[in-house]
């Protein structure tokens, strides 16, 4: 067997167990108050936060220790305007007639339609590109392992450290997202994977009444 090279563990925090009780259920408390937002207010967000929650994305598991993920933070006003005019396009489409009818009365409760103005008036938008493969310095292909599963973790890291920071979130998903690629200029061998919106919400921001599954329903303790 190949030696590899390893550095000690780094200590975890010495928790007795009723510590981590109350941390494990303050945490889940704590994500349980998180919404989708729509409604945002202009008020801006010091960048060094944002960076801050995206190097906390950078810390999940990942194929192979591969990282194939990349994060465009965008607090732009011109790259916002031309993201949002290209994802109406596309949401105007997937609402006149690509949604099929079970998707649109799906959504119909949460009151979404292609008007999407939180795309301009949030202060950041962050785009986050899956890498389905690498490149080494002379430009040839490097292999990357379940990269949708790696992303999907490192999105799930920095919608936590947001929330975990005070900040409001909106998972937006315009289908297709390649218009990404060329406004940001990212290369093809990244995959838009999730246009997440991040600020402040607006005074009176309502959101829609739903009910998350109960603990029963989504583990099984053996």
């Amino acid at each position: 067997m190949r030696n590899h090279d390893t550095v000690p563990l780094p200590p975890l925090p010495p928790y007795d167990d009723a510590e981590r009780l109350r941390r494990a259920q303050a945490f889940r408390d704590l994500l349980a108050s998180r919404r989708s937002v729509r409604t945002y207010a202009p008020d801006p967000v010091p960048r060094e936060i944002i960076t801050a929650c995206v190097e906390a994305a950078g810390q999940a598991p990942s194929g192979a220790n591969k990282q194939p993920w990349h994060f465009e933070v965008v607090g732009d006003p011109e790259l916002k305007r031309r993201i949002r005019l290209a994802a109406e396009e596309e949401e105007r489409a997937f609402y006149g007639g690509r949604a099929g009818d079970e998707w649109l009365a799906d959504l119909a409760p949460l009151g979404t339609d292609p008007a999407k103005p939180f795309l301009e008036t949030a202060p950041w938008l962050v785009v986050i590109f899956e890498q389905r493969h690498g490149l080494d310095e002379q430009g040839r292909r490097l292999r990357h392992y379940y990269t949708k599963e790696s992303v999907g973790l490192a999105a799930g890291f920095l919608i936590a450290a947001l929330h975990h920071a005070g900040l409001a979130t909106l998972t937006h998903t315009p289908s297709p997202m390649q218009f990404l690629n060329g406004i940001l200029g990212r290369p093809r061998h990244e995959k838009p994977f999730l246009l997440l919106v991040v600020g402040h919400p607006a005074a009176g921001t309502t959101v829609p009444r739903i009910q998350r599954k109960s603990a029963r329903d989504i583990m099984r303790v053996r």
